[in-house]
């Protein structure tokens, strides 16, 4: 097991790693087999206060600082994960039952990421703009916001944090990072680790490990923090966007998503096949940008199924560890449960399995399910997990309509023949990406990143993450004399 499970199973407030004063800990299993991988003392209320605390003293000499000097915290923390990239993977495997796939294509991503975190630190940080008036200038500066909150999710917990850790330190602000409790070590003390060892100096990163049921809202209402980024669900996303407003606060929303892969009649159906099940599949389906349905053209329908069905049932499901496994385990037993579940309702509600997945522990085989009722909520819910449902239609119109039945509106892809007939098809549905002749799970680190409809409020990633992370103050210098009314 990596050392990382008991050497960074703490808090990290202030520059010190020490244990939370909360009366019960978080116990990190690992989702394959169950092994205790670390027990974590929750912080509480009081932890999260010092921690806003000490990101609010640290920030200010921090943003003062040269932008050479934030770079090079930025570039040493790339050298870091690049040399440890070995020892991040088996921690990714262990702690959310990534596979190897997975947590190269987590890696690759987070050191993508942390390149144009490089960039930005160096990004201009002040304009002119002109004025009606001759004799005065005016300045617009783009300062940091000061402290932000990070909450992240539990399916790329090393990649989600540092998108928006690493970007929000580039730019000069403090942060305090809380990550999802089911993964503390990825999602949260690792990265601090990654920073500590680069040199960021003490109190600009604190990690949170804690749960809403011992602080509710309080890292969200804290009076300190300007912006809350946070990455999980509509559901969760709706109420802390609800507190941020209440708190006059900016908050960064990436939610789910019911994104489709449409199969136009005229697409290359091996290589649609190819995209729909990486799309669908890939990290047991725990992903916001995962094709929840296929589309298909009838008229094609009846080979498309049988290859789609054919590479489905050819995917290995087991031990993440193991090179051949496709299919790890979901990361916990009650998301297990509710995957099995929403397939045994489907069933009874008369759709057709093509492919019936078994459940052993947390390891959730993957479905392929057709005839699903047209006004099946299934089909405008988010699943997370291995289960693609296959939807037949008739000609493009119906594809345009079918695709934007759903509340979420994250990504989506279309594959055709006619790149052009793709980018109008693309054009026509409400998303806040979409993908002609490729999968549906991208992420890119100069391309906006974001939903709309439910998927999300605001985007990362290139310059949205200055607009996301700063603020901006208009200074104006009256060069002559004004003249005033009175």
């Amino acid at each position: 097991m990596s050392s990382y499970f008991t050497d960074l199973a703490q808090q990290y407030i202030d520059g010190e790693w020490r244990p939370g004063s909360g009366s019960w800990d978080i116990i990190d299993f690992n989702p394959y087999d169950g092994e205790k991988l670390a027990s974590i003392t929750i912080a509480t209320v009081d932890e999260i206060d010092q921690a806003y605390r000490a990101a609010e003293r640290a920030q200010h000499g921090w943003a003062e600082a040269s932008a050479f000097a934030r770079r090079a915290v930025m570039e040493k923390a790339l050298r870091l994960v690049e040399e440890r990239e070995g020892e991040i993977a088996e921690a990714i495997i262990a702690e959310l039952g990534g596979t190897r796939v997975k947590a190269g294509f987590e890696l690759h991503l987070a050191k993508e990421f942390l390149r144009e975190s490089i960039n930005l630190t160096t990004r201009p940080e002040v304009s002119l703009v002109p004025s009606p008036v001759d004799t005065k200038e005016n300045r617009l500066y783009r300062l940091p916001v000061g402290v932000v909150g990070v909450i992240s999710p539990f399916n790329f917990p090393f990649l989600l944090s540092l998108k928006s850790v690493a970007p929000a330190l580039a730019i000069g602000n403090g942060v305090v990072l809380k990550p999802h409790q089911d993964t503390p070590v990825c999602g949260g003390s690792l990265v601090a680790k990654i920073f500590e060892d680069a040199g960021l100096p003490p109190g600009l990163l604190n990690v949170i490990i804690t749960d809403i049921a011992e602080v509710g809202d309080a890292f969200i209402e804290h009076p300190v923090p300007k912006v809350i980024s946070f990455t999980g669900s509509d559901k969760v996303g709706r109420h802390v966007a609800t507190v941020c407003a209440g708190n006059f606060k900016r908050s960064i929303l990436e939610l789910g998503g019911n994104s489709a892969l449409v199969v136009l009649e005229d697409a290359d159906i091996d290589y649609a096949v190819d995209a729909a099940v990486f799309s669908r599949y890939v990290h047991q389906g725990q992903v916001c940008m995962a094709a929840n349905r296929v589309l298909v053209d009838r008229s094609i329908s009846d080979e498309f199924t049988e290859k789609f069905v054919a590479k489905v049932r050819s995917l290995k499901t087991g031990d993440p560890s193991d090179p051949e496994t496709v299919i790890g385990p979901v990361i916990n037993s009650s998301q297990a449960e509710a995957i099995s579940a929403t397939v045994e309702q489907a069933i009874a509600d008369g759709a057709t399995a093509l492919v019936h997945g078994v459940t052993r522990d947390n390891l959730v085989e993957p479905s392929v399910l057709t005839d699903v009722a047209a006004d099946s909520p299934l089909l405008r819910q988010e699943v997370f997990g291995p289960v693609a449902f296959l939807v037949l239609f008739d000609g493009e119109e119906e594809a345009v309509r079918l695709v934007n039945d759903t509340p979420y509106g994250l990504s989506g892809a279309v594959h055709t023949g006619d790149v052009e007939r793709g980018v109008r098809f693309a054009q026509r549905i409400d998303t806040g990406m979409f993908h002609v002749n490729d999968g549906t799970v991208h992420d890119e680190p100069l391309v906006p990143f974001g939903g709309e409809k439910n998927s999300g409020v605001g985007r990362l990633n290139g310059e949205t993450m200055v607009e996301a992370f700063t603020t901006l103050k208009w200074i104006s210098v009256q060069h002559g004399r004004s003249g005033f009314p009175f």
